[in-house]
Protein backbone atom coordinates (compact mmCIF):
# COMPACT_ATOMS: atom_id res chain seq x y z
CA UNK A 1 0.00 0.00 0.00
CA UNK A 2 1.23 3.24 -1.19
CA UNK A 3 0.48 5.24 2.38
CA UNK A 4 2.59 2.33 4.09
CA UNK A 5 6.30 3.38 2.44
CA UNK A 6 6.84 6.31 3.84
CA UNK A 7 5.76 5.19 7.44
CA UNK A 8 8.38 2.48 7.15
CA UNK A 9 10.64 4.81 5.68
CA UNK A 10 10.20 6.77 9.12
CA UNK A 11 10.48 3.73 11.12
CA UNK A 12 13.29 2.06 9.22
CA UNK A 13 16.25 4.63 9.36
CA UNK A 14 15.89 5.68 13.35
CA UNK A 15 16.03 1.88 14.12
CA UNK A 16 19.49 1.64 11.72
CA UNK A 17 20.60 4.46 13.34
CA UNK A 18 19.93 3.12 17.40
CA UNK A 19 21.35 0.28 16.59
CA UNK A 20 24.58 1.80 14.40
CA UNK A 21 24.46 4.55 18.19
CA UNK A 22 24.80 1.53 20.04
CA UNK A 23 27.17 -0.50 18.99
CA UNK A 24 29.56 2.87 18.24
CA UNK A 25 29.30 3.42 22.62
CA UNK A 26 29.77 0.08 23.06
CA UNK A 27 26.48 -0.58 24.91
CA UNK A 28 24.96 -3.45 22.17
CA UNK A 29 26.43 -6.53 23.32
CA UNK A 30 24.47 -5.54 26.36
CA UNK A 31 21.13 -3.68 25.35
CA UNK A 32 18.03 -6.27 23.20
CA UNK A 33 16.67 -4.26 20.89
CA UNK A 34 13.17 -5.65 20.04
CA UNK A 35 11.14 -4.01 17.37
CA UNK A 36 7.61 -6.11 17.14
CA UNK A 37 3.83 -6.39 17.73
CA UNK A 38 1.35 -8.20 18.75
CA UNK A 39 0.14 -9.39 15.40
CA UNK A 40 0.72 -9.21 11.86
CA UNK A 41 -1.06 -8.14 8.62
CA UNK A 42 -2.62 -10.25 6.21
CA UNK A 43 -1.01 -9.86 2.83
CA UNK A 44 -4.13 -8.54 1.12
CA UNK A 45 -6.46 -5.40 1.27
CA UNK A 46 -9.46 -6.27 3.78
CA UNK A 47 -11.06 -3.13 1.91
CA UNK A 48 -9.26 0.11 0.38
CA UNK A 49 -8.51 1.24 3.84
CA UNK A 50 -6.29 -1.31 5.34
CA UNK A 51 -5.06 -5.10 6.04
CA UNK A 52 -6.95 -7.42 8.69
CA UNK A 53 -5.06 -8.44 11.45
CA UNK A 54 -3.30 -11.77 11.06
CA UNK A 55 -1.77 -14.06 14.21
CA UNK A 56 -0.33 -16.48 11.91
CA UNK A 57 2.16 -14.81 10.32
CA UNK A 58 3.84 -11.64 11.88
CA UNK A 59 7.39 -10.27 11.65
CA UNK A 60 9.91 -9.19 15.13
CA UNK A 61 13.02 -7.73 14.37
CA UNK A 62 16.04 -8.38 17.72
CA UNK A 63 19.08 -7.07 17.68
CA UNK A 64 22.15 -6.85 20.13
CA UNK A 65 22.10 -8.02 24.02
CA UNK A 66 23.41 -11.57 22.71
CA UNK A 67 21.55 -12.00 19.76
CA UNK A 68 23.26 -13.75 16.43
CA UNK A 69 23.35 -10.88 14.05
CA UNK A 70 22.16 -11.59 10.20
CA UNK A 71 19.67 -14.69 11.41
CA UNK A 72 16.84 -15.36 9.82
CA UNK A 73 14.34 -17.49 11.85
CA UNK A 74 11.17 -19.34 10.74
CA UNK A 75 9.22 -18.23 7.53
CA UNK A 76 5.86 -18.10 5.84
CA UNK A 77 3.76 -19.51 3.40
CA UNK A 78 4.20 -17.90 -0.58
CA UNK A 79 2.13 -15.15 0.06
CA UNK A 80 3.31 -14.13 4.27
CA UNK A 81 -0.38 -15.69 5.62
CA UNK A 82 1.00 -18.42 7.73
CA UNK A 83 4.34 -19.25 9.14
CA UNK A 84 5.21 -22.57 8.06
CA UNK A 85 8.89 -22.82 8.49
CA UNK A 86 9.93 -23.00 12.25
CA UNK A 87 6.64 -21.43 13.59
CA UNK A 88 7.05 -19.43 16.67
CA UNK A 89 4.84 -18.11 19.18
CA UNK A 90 4.50 -14.48 21.13
CA UNK A 91 5.28 -16.64 24.45
CA UNK A 92 8.44 -18.38 22.72
CA UNK A 93 9.46 -14.47 21.85
CA UNK A 94 8.82 -13.20 25.28
CA UNK A 95 10.77 -16.27 26.87
CA UNK A 96 13.90 -15.58 24.39
CA UNK A 97 13.55 -11.48 25.95
CA UNK A 98 13.40 -13.06 29.31
CA UNK A 99 16.31 -15.67 29.02
CA UNK A 100 18.67 -12.58 27.44
CA UNK A 101 18.11 -10.80 30.87
CA UNK A 102 19.26 -13.86 32.79
CA UNK A 103 16.01 -15.01 34.18
CA UNK A 104 13.90 -18.44 33.36
CA UNK A 105 10.55 -17.96 32.26
CA UNK A 106 9.49 -21.51 33.60
CA UNK A 107 10.35 -20.05 37.43
CA UNK A 108 7.92 -16.91 36.76
CA UNK A 109 4.76 -18.17 38.82
CA UNK A 110 2.18 -15.55 40.37
CA UNK A 111 -0.80 -15.87 42.54
CA UNK A 112 -4.43 -14.90 42.02
CA UNK A 113 -7.16 -15.96 44.43
CA UNK A 114 -4.66 -18.93 45.92
CA UNK A 115 -4.31 -20.27 41.98
CA UNK A 116 -1.10 -20.42 40.69
CA UNK A 117 -0.05 -19.04 37.07
CA UNK A 118 2.56 -19.23 34.66
CA UNK A 119 3.72 -15.74 33.10
CA UNK A 120 4.33 -17.29 29.80
CA UNK A 121 1.56 -20.49 29.46
CA UNK A 122 2.30 -21.71 26.08
CA UNK A 123 4.81 -22.40 23.58
CA UNK A 124 8.71 -23.98 23.19
CA UNK A 125 10.48 -21.84 24.98
CA UNK A 126 13.45 -19.10 24.18
CA UNK A 127 14.16 -19.32 20.40
CA UNK A 128 17.83 -20.70 21.07
CA UNK A 129 18.44 -20.73 17.07
CA UNK A 130 19.04 -17.05 17.26
CA UNK A 131 21.10 -16.70 20.49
Amino acid sequence: MKTHEPLCRSVDQPIAGLVRDLKQQGMLDNTLVVLTSEFGRTPWSQNTTGRDHNARGFSTLLAGGGVKGGVIEGGTDEVGYKALESPHYISDLQATILRQMGLDHKKMDFHVNGRAFHLIEEGTGPITAIL
